[in-house]
């Protein structure tokens, strides 16, 4: 029996505009296997919606609060869903 996917909303705070953090949350979900985007808010924060199994997630997560070494994560707002599966890969959106 699999485990039926759970999705997450993510928005970061911190500094992690123009620090590549939209591609580092894409090379993570998708090394993951997690479907999803990410996108810069105009409020400076990074906006994450990422679908899969509940301990990739989880990983993803934990990945997110660390964030690239050119970046700082401040906090994370975090909202638990089900999963929509409009989409068959991560992607990053402008």
């Amino acid at each position: 029996m699999s485990e039926e996917p759970k999705a997450v909303h993510i928005i970061v705070h911190g500094d992690v505009q123009g620090v590549g953090f939209r591609a580092f949350t894409q090379r993570r979900a998708q090394n993951l296997g997690l479907n999803g985007w990410t996108r810069n808010n105009y409020d400076n924060t990074v906006e994450i919606w990422a679908e899969g199994a509940q301990t990739q997630l989880e990983s993803f997560i934990q990945s997110v609060q660390q964030g690239p070494p050119s970046g700082y994560v401040e906090r994370l707002d975090i909202q638990w869903h089900p999963a929509k599966r409009e989409t068959t890969r991560f992607q990053i959106r402008y």
